[in-house]
């Protein structure tokens, strides 16, 4: 006889993926009630929720095949893992329909917890993972994609297409835009390549209760440019640290780079970082008004005006990014502030 069984979900219980995910866990953890809480997802396509099963609690990634890839999930993961990278283990995975059933990492992030007085710890445990990540994942070891000219291009022109076109309606100066592209890529490329996670900053990085540092959305780990992540941790998109904390952080990785062998001074490793800083947040600008304009996920936007504080502060101190800084100060932040201010 069959078995009848009864789901809730806090979605709508008529759609149907959600429908195949629940009947999905249901087989997996062979169970008759599945109840589904969302849990704070990221800027992709992807949804997650946490599901408990007795004692346990596990959480659920739902990434729709045609947009999201989860096998590569599970192969990143690996290869950070055998590394002693505290990745979520993957308990069930079905890659047809996209399912995931993941260990729970709980809901402690970095970003919940960074205050002034632990900051310089937390940033420590999380750079020696990142030490981890860089120095011993390679291109030899894994099947990472490079992190070459077209992307770190394509990446680029999401501020000009988003930002500056599609939401500002301004046109950006064709010949400066090239100019400071031509900068950034070449200052990407010229650094040692390394394995990028591409998101290690507050909102990926978790406390575990063991006292452990757990790493999130790594899928998109590429072999790319050694200032990538510790910009990305310490230029954070989601919180703003005094100059000089960043400074002596910055400084801190670098030593710890010269130890395992890239001796890299600090005048060079300052540029390298600093430009690196100002490539992410054009990026990261890009992503967020494309995510509000296109995705009508409107939650990015507030961040938007620290971004371009420290995109416009990098540029300043920059004698090749004057005019640009110009451009930021008179004409795009102005827009930007009266267009929110509108909303």
């Amino acid at each position: 006889m069959t078995r009848s069984m009864a789901f809730e979900v806090a979605t709508d219980p008529k759609a149907e993926r959600s429908q195949a995910l629940l009947s999905w866990l249901g087989s997996v953890l062979n169970i008759s009630q599945v109840t589904l809480i969302p849990v704070a997802g990221d800027a992709s396509f992807r949804r997650y929720f946490r599901v408990t099963h007795g004692p346990q609690s596990f959480i659920v990634m739902d990434a729709p095949p045609e947009l999201e890839n989860v096998k590569t999930f599970m192969e990143v993961g690996e290869v950070f893992s055998r590394s002693g990278i505290r990745v979520p283990k993957v308990h069930e995975s079905d890659p047809q329909q996209g399912f995931l059933l993941l260990e729970d990492f709980g809901d402690k992030t970095f970003f919940s917890v960074l205050n002034a007085d632990n900051a310089t710890d937390l940033y420590q445990q999380a750079m020696f993972s990142l030490e981890r990540i860089q120095c011993d994942i390679s291109s030899n070891n894994s099947s990472l994609p490079i992190y070459n000219h077209k992307l770190l291009a394509r990446e680029l022109e999401l501020f000009r297409e988003w930002v500056m076109e599609a939401w500002l309606s301004l046109e950006t100066p064709v010949s400066l835009w090239q100019r400071i592209g031509q900068i950034l890529i070449e200052n990407a490329l010229e650094q040692p390549q390394v394995c990028v996670h591409r998101d290690f900053h507050s909102r990926n990085l978790m406390c575990l209760p063991s006292g452990a540092l757990g790493v999130l959305d790594f899928q998109d780990a590429v072999i790319g440019p050694v200032t990538y992540d510790v910009v990305s941790l310490l230029k954070d998109c989601y919180i703003q640290w005094p100059k000089q904390s960043i400074e002596q952080w910055r400084e801190i990785y670098r030593r710890r780079l010269q130890v395992r062998g890239y001796d890299v001074d600090a005048r060079r490793w300052q540029v390298w970082f600093d430009r690196m800083g100002m490539q992410r947040h054009l990026k990261a600008c890009g992503i967020f008004v494309r995510l509000w304009l296109r995705d009508k996920k409107p939650q990015y936007l507030q961040d938007i005006p620290r971004v371009l504080n420290m995109l416009l502060e990098s540029s300043r101190h920059d004698p090749q990014f004057h005019d640009f800084a110009v451009l930021l100060s008179r004409t795009v932040m102005p827009e930007v502030k009266r267009r929110l201010s509108s909303l």
